[in-house]
């Protein structure tokens, strides 16, 4: 059973910056294909980040990309998201989450517990 702990959110002000990490454990994370999601108050949960299992494949979402940068340390078995230039509107809760492949990621078979990200205007 894979574990995913996410850490690193909080308050920013817009223009700030953040990193998140999810710590994984109880799997072969470098057979992982990892990604990042977030989900606003009374929206969906987006996929916002994934990364392949060597970390050389990556795919944003059109609202974050040029913005945010996903990867991964194989050995530390972790996955990080850098926010840069945050806004109000990436207010959410972020989750870390994990499948086999990523053409699957969409619909991840583990997820974390989520970490809040809050940016003030």
């Amino acid at each position: 059973q894979v574990r995913l702990v996410e850490s690193g959110g909080g308050l920013v002000q817009a223009g700030g910056s953040l990193r998140l990490s999810c710590a994984a454990s109880g799997g072969t994370f470098s057979s992982d294909v990892m990604g990042w999601f977030r989900q606003a108050p009374g929206k969906k949960r987006e996929s916002v980040a994934a990364i392949s299992r060597s970390g050389g494949t990556t795919y944003y979402a059109d609202s974050v990309k040029g913005r945010f940068i996903i990867s991964r340390d194989n050995a530390k078995n972790t996955v990080y998201l850098q926010m840069n230039s945050l806004k109000p509107e990436d207010t959410a809760v972020y989750y870390c989450a994990a499948d086999q492949s990523l053409l699957t990621i969409a619909t991840p078979r583990y997820w974390g517990q989520g970490t809040q990200v809050t940016v003030s205007s």
